[in-house]
Parts: C-alpha cells; structure tokens; sequence
C-alpha cells in the first residue's frame, strides 16, 4: 500500500520571456492554500493526501494545472472555490469533479 492515498502536484513553473505559465495565475499561492486547508480538513499526511509543488508538467495552454495521482487526474482552476471543489469531492470523498478535469 502507498504511503499516501493521493498525491496532488501543482505546477508551479514560471517561464522566462513572458511565456505562458501556471504561476501566471499565482499557482504556488493556489498551492499554498491546498496544502492548509488539507492540515484544516484532517486529510493531510500518511494514509491521506500529499500536496506538491511540482516543476512544469507540460499543459500551460490548460494552465493553471494540478494532478492526483495514483488517480491520474489533470484539473485546471480559476480559485479557492475551484481548490475547495476539488479536495472536498476528490481527495475527501473519491469524486472526480467533471467540470475542472482536462
């Protein structure tokens, strides 16, 4: 068994020359709320969820992206309530939300 039930990366990458980025729309922020609001919800650490930064993950035109693993769920977001959405639904209760998943 997995040291964590699910582990969300957040791309945090920021490109040089004013190229399309997730940290354009302040993802290490978006990230930052994650992983509180995880410690919040009683989700976070061994058996639960882990929350990530992660480097590019190659879908900036989706941008801003995260991904659950082992689910392989790619989500894109506009806010907190798009964050809350997704650990509520997913990472609490096992549901994919259809309406932020690329």
């Amino acid at each position: 068994m997995s040291y964590y039930k699910r582990h969300v990366f957040f791309c945090t990458n920021q490109r040089a020359e004013g190229a399309a980025c997730c940290q354009d729309f302040d993802a290490q922020a978006m990230r930052d709320y994650a992983k509180a609001k995880s410690k919040q919800m009683g989700i976070a650490g061994a058996g639960g969820v882990r929350i990530n930064s992660a480097g590019c993950l190659d879908r900036c035109s989706e941008g801003p992206v995260l991904v659950v693993y082992p689910d392989a769920v790619w989500y894109s977001y506009v806010d907190e309530e798009d964050i809350d959405e997704i650990m509520e639904k997913h990472l609490k209760m096992g549901e994919i939300v259809e309406r932020l998943k690329i």
